[in-house]
Order: structure tokens, then sequence, then C-alpha cells
């Protein structure tokens, strides 16, 4: 069994990088991959570098944003080189990058929820500590709070954050869209700097996103820019046949095959590593074809 879509601290997880280790070795994983958004930094880490804790093989990757037809999605990268990664990470998601577009985020979201009459107090909102995370998710736990905005929200949103998120706030045809896309490098410049690091570029969970035609989004992606493969094992597409899907469209595009649990720890606290909401278990058999 497998998991190479995987956060920590590094990123908008909420556990270290050892303690995400002792959880793989307890799984008796035989992959793995720290996937952290826009960095390398967790392959620095100790735990890591001197690693005596997980038995199976790492493979270096990462979790790249991009923007593609004004939306907002992710490109896993494995088998890369970290510091040609973190270097041109520089020019988008510095420490101090991170943090004004937080600001700006902050106030974006602040602005139309105002225009929506949503009840809220601004000091009872605590900004995020981790410059990775989405200023949403913690705004958007507050509001909640009220039964008024929860009325607002409707009972589907009120309920999840990720669904209000890839539904609304990254869908340029909402009236809650953020505009992160003015943030992210262009899809085809990841796809080059993911091919330059001599790694494999993956499109991240397909189904994640919610698009009205996922399979024309994935063509048009590939005519824009070398895909190597689809993450085709996902909670996202573990039901209503969407992992198969996504299995033959890669087998008939000669595309390879990736998957993960997308494990964050409490930010996603219905995720497992290795299991995703228990029904991964994702075959070795799979990545062997690329590694």
């Amino acid at each position: 069994m497998i998991d190479i879509h995987m956060h920590t601290l590094y990123s908008d997880g909420d556990k270290t990088v050892e303690e995400v280790l002792k959880m793989c070795e307890v799984k008796k994983l035989e992959y793995i991959s720290i996937t952290d958004h826009d960095t390398c930094k967790q392959y620095e880490d100790e735990a890591i570098k001197s690693n005596k804790i997980f038995s199976g093989k790492i493979i270096k990757g990462t979790e790249l944003h991009a923007v593609f037809q004004k939306r907002n999605i992710e490109i896993l990268a494995y088998n890369i080189e970290p510091k040609i990664i973190d270097e041109w990470c520089l020019k988008y998601y510095s420490d101090e990058k991170l943090r004004e577009q937080q600001i700006i985020c902050r106030q974006r979201f602040f602005d139309i929820l105002d225009k929506k009459g949503f009840i809220y107090d601004k000091e009872k909102i605590e900004e995020p500590k981790n410059v990775h995370a989405y200023v949403e998710r913690s705004i958007y736990n507050e509001v909640i709070k009220n039964e008024k905005n929860r009325e607002i929200l409707g009972e589907e949103y009120a309920k999840n954050f990720g669904l209000l998120f890839r539904k609304e706030i990254t869908n340029p045809e909402s009236s809650y869209f953020m505009n992160h896309v003015e943030f992210r490098p262009p899809y085809k410049e990841v796809i080059d700097i993911i091919h330059r690091a001599g790694g494999k570029a993956f499109f991240a969970h397909p189904f994640e996103y919610k698009f009205t035609n996922t399979i024309k989004f994935i063509d048009d992606l590939r005519n824009e820019a070398e895909l190597d493969g689809i993450e085709c094992f996902h909670p996202s597409s573990a039901d209503d046949d969407k992992k198969d899907i996504l299995y033959n469209y890669a087998r008939k595009n000669n595309l390879y095959i990736s998957g993960g649990s997308d494990y964050h720890g409490s930010p996603k606290p219905d995720i497992e590593i290795g299991v995703g909401r228990g029904n991964l278990n994702i075959p070795k058999e799979f990545i062997e074809e690329w590694l």
C-alpha cells in the first residue's frame, strides 16, 4: 500500500514530518511522498535527512499551485530535485509574499461577506500562523457559528468548507470568487519547472475542483503543456466510478497513475493516511511503472 499525497506543518497540514513518518510506518506503507504545497523544505527536515523512523521508500515530491483558464489548480511533482523547485518557488511563494497575499485575501473575503449580509466579529477571527494556510478557512469557522450565516450559506456549504472553497471561492463564475489566480503561476510554467527539476508532473485530484466537464479540462491542460500523469486515486474520486473514469482515461492516453490520501491532519479530520476516508488502499504496482 502507498500514499504519495500528504501534507505537514511545512504547508497547510498540522503534523510534523516526524509524526507523519511514524503514522506511515504504523500503516506499513511501502512508498510515500510528503507533497507540501509550493515548497520542498520538508526534505530538509532532520526526521527525513536522518530517517530512522520509516522503513519504506520516500519519493521526493511537492504540490504546486497553478492557474489555467482562470481556475486555481494543483500539480503534483515527483522524483524532483528539491533545490531547483525551492529556488523557483521564491518567485511566487516566499513567506513575505504569502503573508501579503493572506492580508489581501482576508480583506477580500470580508468584503464579499459584507455584501451578502453575513454577521461576524473580526476580533474573534485569528489570523493564520502558517503562511500557507487559506485565510478563508479561519473566517469561515467563525462565520458558521451564527445561525443566520448558516442559512445564507445553505446547509451543504455550512457543513463543508472544502465544498464551498472548490465550488464557489475558486470559481470565477461565483459571487464568492476570491481570485487567488492573480497570485498563481501559469500552468505551463509549473510544468516546465517540474520537468527542469527532473520530475514528473501529475494533475492532482481532478474531481476535487467540481468542473462542469472534468475530462475536457484535462484535455485542455494536455494541449497547453505535457502532463506525465493523473492522480486517479484520491478521496474525491473514490465514489461513483470516478476512479475508473480517470484510470481508463490515463490508460487510453498513455499517462502514468498516482494516488494518495491528501492527508492534512485536523484541517481534514475525515482523512486518514493510506486509506483516505477508509476506501483507498492504493496498490504499489501503479507507481512502480514510473518510478
